[in-house]
């Protein structure tokens, strides 16, 4: 099942996160053992509309659509531009700077929000945004 949504160009990233955690057992558990938390983004389209998506990298090494999945809380939630979420993953913006700008607002324990660069990492290489 497909998490993009055509209204959020960027939401392809988050197949692509989905395919790179599901790609080997090895890869999942490392994943999860350096993220340790679920990671919820709430993203802004140009037309104003808002919607979310989860990283659970706490228990299952998934992704879904949602703010976490049922019975579960987000560590962190990252509140960004569907544009600007688009440019994180391509490596052309930087989390900090989107951050610092105020175009990046962190909801929850910011110092967990800095494990998931090497998560993006992955979903650059063969994210086409």
């Amino acid at each position: 099942m497909s998490l993009t949504n055509p209204s959020f160009p960027s939401s392809t990233a988050f197949d692509e996160i989905s395919r790179s955690l599901s790609a080997s057992d090895a890869d999942r558990r490392d994943a999860i053992k350096s993220g340790a938390a679920i990671f919820a983004f709430t993203l802004k389209n140009l037309d104003g509309a808002t919607e979310s998506w989860y990283i659970d990298l706490k228990e299952t090494g998934t992704v879904g659509k949602g703010v976490a999945p049922e019975g579960k809380k987000a560590a962190v939630t990252l509140v960004l531009s569907d544009a600007d979420f688009g440019k994180l993953v391509q490596g052309k913006a930087n989390a900090q700077k989107l951050f610092m700008s105020g175009k990046l607002k962190v909801k929850g324990d910011v110092m967990k929000a800095t494990k998931m660069e090497p998560i993006l990492m992955k979903a650059r290489t063969s994210a086409k945004l």
